[in-house]
């Protein structure tokens, strides 16, 4: 059923509608010269990507939207009515742009985390998916899962009145970029090691370590000291580069040494924003 703005609720149709918001979102994939994906928008978004001059491939999912889009794109939008959840990504260099509705968001983010091609994705998220996939407070399962391929960081909180209709929570720009090289080489291996230290029984990391059993205590003791993390730490208070530090002593070789934080980052237990949080 159509809303007084045009959407669909059924679709979890929330446009952006803010012009500064849209501004931001507009500049942030500039620095990457690669052609762009947009979904599930009217053109509040995808529009001004087109004055980018590249490349930029909008896919959504209501028919009547895809009409309309396709009346007044340029000649360098491509609209393709899909499901972002089934539409192939491309296969060569590309960024990924979207509001993605609030309902989808895990399985969207799934499917473009497995997907080869993108170098960076700058998605419109609701606002605690964006804090916990930055690591902010501390981080999920997933993202612990994913760091050692992405780096996560928040641009910017947006507020529900950005939107309309306006949603009955706030959104938050996340930005992913895929590092250029990654922290860990075994990724099947590496996941199920967090899985099962998220998982494990124990009251603080080095307990839980204790238990799973991968770790001498003596190196144990070692690592905690040289990256200044208490053993009653969790898991999710730990930072990418201390993940795969963890893996390098698990899989049996020698623990990866502390690595220095850039210049400008202050010092945490867990990873915090590198932009501008709003």
């Amino acid at each position: 059923m159509p809303s007084r703005y045009g959407s669909r609720q059924d679709l979890g149709q929330n446009f952006l509608v803010d012009p500064d918001i849209i501004k931001l979102i507009r500049r942030a994939p500039n620095e990457r010269k690669v052609p762009s994906l947009i979904w599930r928008r009217r053109g509040h978004v995808t529009l001004p990507l087109s004055r980018l001059g590249r490349p930029v491939t909008a896919v959504e999912l209501d028919p009547r939207r895809v009409k309309r889009l396709s009346a007044r794109a340029p000649e360098n939008v491509k609209v393709v009515g899909e499901d972002i959840l089934r539409f192939r990504l491309p296969t060569v260099p590309h960024t990924v742009v979207g509001n993605i509705p609030f309902h989808v968001t895990t399985a969207t983010m799934r499917r473009i985390l497995v997907a080869p091609a993108w170098v960076s994705a700058v998605l419109v998220v609701q606002w605690e998916v964006a804090r916990r996939r930055a690591g902010i407070g501390g981080c999920s399962l997933v993202t612990a899962e994913s760091w050692p391929w992405f780096d996560f960081s928040v641009l910017k909180r947006v507020p529900r009145f950005a939107f309309r209709p306006a949603p009955s929570v706030d959104g938050g720009i996340l930005v992913i970029e895929r590092r250029p090289e990654p922290l860990v080489r075994e990724r099947r291996e590496y996941q199920a090691f967090v899985r099962q230290v998220f998982t494990g029984r124990g009251h603080g990391l080095r307990e839980i370590l204790q238990r799973i059993g991968r770790v001498q205590d003596s190196d144990l003791s070692a690592w905690f000291r040289a990256h200044g993390v208490s053993p009653q730490a969790l898991p999710k208070d730990l930072t990418a580069e201390q993940w795969a530090s963890l893996w390098g002593m698990a899989r049996g070789g020698r623990s990866v040494p502390r690595t220095r934080r850039p210049r400008g980052l202050p010092p945490r237990t867990s990873r915090g924003p590198r932009r501008n949080s709003g």
